[in-house]
């Protein structure tokens, strides 16, 4: 399963904005409205008080929602990037085996299904063969990769992704 980037433009998250920052373009209108009516005795009334201070709050609310999404949509994208990365380096890594390996392009497609983890039947299906023909394509990777299943064929291909790793560092002791 190949995962592919989303770039969707979160529009409930875009909506939920729009209807606060209306409601506090509402809110603080009003308030205005009130200093404008009553003047400066309006900061005497502990409801004028809470409300503008409500609407302060709403704002700054506001402005830190729209700094964290757009924090989050970058993390996000470097996220997908990373991701894309990965994914071709894998891919490049799994055929450089196969090649090595010599596998026909039969084989290729079998161990490439056999890698995604699907069962006989299901290669077979795919591939619209018998599932005797999709065994014979399996002994003969199994032959030319020098393993014995499907198990030891992941294991090493995941070794060989893991060979340029870094090791773990150890933590320091608190």
């Amino acid at each position: 399963m190949r995962l592919k980037p989303t770039n969707k433009t979160p529009t409930g998250i875009l909506v939920l904005l729009a209807a606060q920052i209306i409601c506090a373009v509402f809110f603080l209108s009003d308030v205005i409205d009130d200093f404008r009516s009553y003047g400066l005795t309006a900061l005497q009334d502990s409801h004028m008080l809470i409300e503008t201070a409500s609407a302060v709050f709403l704002w700054a609310a506001i402005l830190f929602e729209i700094r964290l999404l757009f924090r989050l949509l970058r993390r996000n994208a470097h996220l997908e990037h990373n991701l894309s990365i990965a994914q071709a380096a894998m891919h490049d890594v799994i055929q450089a085996h196969f090649e090595a390996w010599d596998l026909t392009p039969s084989e290729q497609d079998v161990a490439t299904f056999m890698v995604k983890g699907m069962s006989i039947s299901e290669i077979a299906d795919l591939r619209g063969s018998a599932e005797g023909t999709v065994k014979a394509h399996m002994h003969a990777i199994y032959r030319k990769s020098g393993t014995h299943n499907r198990g030891e064929v992941l294991s090493l291909l995941i070794d060989s992704l893991m060979e340029d790793a870094p090791e773990p560092q150890a933590q320091p002791a608190e």
